[in-house]
């Protein structure tokens, strides 16, 4: 008997080696831009890189930069769908009929700025308030400050606005700009640079990181500082891809999403955004125009006016339009300041 369970420890011990050197898993995920712009930097890398630290020869997770898988924005949940991606950096305003309920987000003058439009949205996520997002595992859920217009044509007011073909992010934006007698055109931002320089369009409404990141800083020299709506952002998974890894991969990919990655993402990107809007500032042949309290009471009527049609659009919007106020006012103090 002893003889037996001798020959089987030392079987056992002839199969450790293998599955102690047996390759991690890899899993691959597609980033549409470079390694230099700040979404990278401030939503992938801290993802990938606490991951691959932590998981080391279990789970390896490759970066494909520049659009290696498909160049196209719009395409990049339907990578992980299709499960040419294991994860993706995805747009959702560039998806409507996937991400639907993203248009709570998209409210023009809805938010204050970046940190609370990231912690609502990743919070809408976390109670599963938002359709589309089943077939996800959700790592981060992330947004822009609110927007921002910039161009080569002079705006100094709501009046300049009059008849200026202005690109958009989204619906809520295409709806609030229209409003304000611009006239909106969608357009995804890596075709911005080229369409202010081919006079297809007179400014973007843009966030202002993104101004380095997508070369639009090179092409304009006016910038009306009027907040809009936020661009949401996520750096989604492919749910069969997560569900099929070992527990131990799960917990730890589970422990950096969330707030873990909205508050680095939040941290990173908000000292970008300053340091963009320090680089304008200090550019004498640039314009820059805080709008007056009459141009900002004139916008925040027509943004009102959006918010109040989108909510009265059905039951399902006004109540998810009521608990994102709700999750708004509980980042806010007390006094609402």
């Amino acid at each position: 008997m002893l003889r037996f369970i001798g020959r089987c420890l030392f079987a056992a011990a002839l199969l450790l080696p293998s599955a102690a050197g047996a390759e991690p898993i890899t899993l691959k995920l597609s980033f549409f831009s470079s390694d230099r712009s700040m979404s990278y930097v401030a939503a992938v890398k801290p993802f990938v890189g606490a991951v691959n630290a932590e998981a080391k020869g279990l789970v390896e997770i490759k970066i494909l930069f520049s659009g290696a898988l498909d160049k196209d924005i719009a395409r990049q949940p339907q990578l992980v769908l299709d499960g040419a991606a294991d994860l993706a950096f995805v747009v959702p305003g560039y998806d409507p009929d996937q991400f639907p309920d993203n248009a709570v987000l998209e409210l023009p003058g809805l938010f204050r700025d970046m940190r609370e439009a990231t912690l609502v949205y990743t919070r809408l996520v976390a109670l599963g308030a938002l359709r589309g997002y089943q077939d996800f595992f959700v790592v981060g859920a992330y947004a822009t400050e609110p927007e921002t217009i910039h161009g080569r044509a002079t705006i100094n007011s709501i009046a300049d606005l009059k008849g200026k073909k202005i690109r958009v992010n989204n619906q809520g934006a295409f709806a609030a700009l229209e409003k304000l007698g611009a006239t909106p055109i969608p357009m995804p931002i890596n075709q911005i640079a080229d369409a202010i320089s081919g006079k297809k369009i007179d400014a973007a409404e843009v966030a202002l990181t993104p101004l380095a990141d997508f070369g639009i800083k090179r092409v304009v020299d006016h910038h009306y500082l009027l907040g809009t709506d936020v661009a949401p952002l996520a750096l989604l998974m492919s749910r069969k891809s997560f569900d099929a890894l070992p527990k131990a991969a799960q917990d730890i990919i589970r422990k950096h999403s969330g707030d873990w990655a909205a508050l680095r993402f939040i941290e990173t990107y908000e000292a970008s955004d300053r340091q963009v809007l320090e680089q304008l500032r200090s550019d004498p042949h640039r314009s820059i125009v805080i709008p007056s309290p009459s141009d900002l009471n004139i916008a925040h009527g027509a943004f009102n006016a959006v918010i109040t049609q989108w909510a009265s659009a059905s039951s399902d919007n006004r109540e998810l339009l009521d608990k994102t106020r709700a999750l708004i006012a509980a980042l806010r103090p007390p006094d609402g300041n």
